[in-house]
């Protein structure tokens, strides 16, 4: 049976926590409040006008971009000099703040939203076996860790995975059923659906592009829609959920729905698709959308 495919699309947002919040926006550019630092990015999309243009100014740390690649560039630091990893924690996972080449921190806080759907959805399964793919420095992973499941945390990058690790000993996790794998996305999901392997729930949030651990090039739009295949073919007779999240310009919620209407044709649930944003805090909170996603569930699945 096919999947029932949401009729419209859902925004999940995400709202500041202890450690976290946007504090304003707008010029290009977003504030955020990090642990104890403020933090200047940019984010072309906000056209408004900001609340306060001077507390930009007063940030303990500000992205300059590359002109000809966004994503790169260099952190300039205000008089205090540069600011090493500094600890951070959502609900029961703690894990540490990078400032990163790249322009984020080490995580990327508007999945916050989806943190908190996959905490209430291992909940209330039976330990269940979790596989998160391009899974980074390890948040998800663990948020999943701390609800419950036995997980398995798959990414290219060993430095990332490393980070993963330290953050799992942070959050009081590294005696749980973590597995470390430092690997090929599309490697490691071939080889599972040769042995047979089944997951309850499997997580994806890949890049645009990247590169595997021996230079295996990752391409989002083609090599997506067969990587969600083989998923689906990793996925328990029972499992509850296949999530699917995308960052990248020409993408979209319906698009990625589509695709993973494809990849799970047979196996009923329900298909919800969306994009996350992130809320700034107080009165008049403007929102920005970051990322689209597109989830399969089934609530039939291995409830305690």
């Amino acid at each position: 049976m096919a999947p029932v495919l949401s009729s419209s699309p859902e925004t999940l947002v995400t709202r500041g926590w202890s450690d976290y919040a946007l504090l304003d926006s707008g010029d290009g550019r977003k504030l955020e409040r990090y642990g104890r630092y403020t933090v200047v990015r940019p984010e072309p999309q906000c056209f408004w006008k900001a609340h306060d243009e001077n507390a930009f100014e007063r940030a303990n740390a500000m992205f300059d971009p590359q002109q000809e690649e966004e994503d790169s560039g260099r952190w300039r630091f205000d008089a205090h000099g540069p600011i090493d990893a500094f600890p951070l924690q959502w609900r029961d996972v703690r894990f540490m703040g990078r400032f990163t080449p790249f322009r984020h921190l080490a995580f990327f806080p508007e999945q916050a939203a989806n943190w908190e759907w996959l905490d209430a959805r291992v909940r209330t399964l039976q330990q269940p076996k979790i596989l998160n793919l391009f899974g980074y420095t390890g948040v998800a992973s663990l948020a999943c860790s701390a609800a419950g499941a036995h997980v398995t945390h798959v990414d290219a990058s060993k430095k990332s995975v490393a980070y993963a690790r330290e953050n799992a000993e942070l959050s009081g996790l590294a005696d749980r059923p973590i597995r470390w794998i430092v690997e090929d996305a599309r490697k490691f999901v071939a080889r599972e659906v040769r042995r047979g392997s089944k997951y309850d729930g499997i997580i994806l949030d890949p890049p645009k592009y990247g590169r595997g651990a021996n230079g295996e090039v990752w391409r989002l739009f083609e090599d997506m829609p067969g990587l969600l295949k083989d998923c689906a073919a990793l996925l328990s007779d029972d499992a509850s959920f296949l999530l699917l999240n995308a960052y990248a310009a020409r993408i979209s919620g319906l698009s990625l729905a589509h695709m993973m209407a494809e990849a799970t044709h047979d196996r009923g649930g329900r298909i919800d698709w969306g994009e996350l944003a992130l809320s700034e805090d107080g009165k008049n909170a403007r929102a920005i959308g970051l990322s689209f996603f597109a989830r399969w569930s089934n609530d039939g699945g291995r409830a305690r």
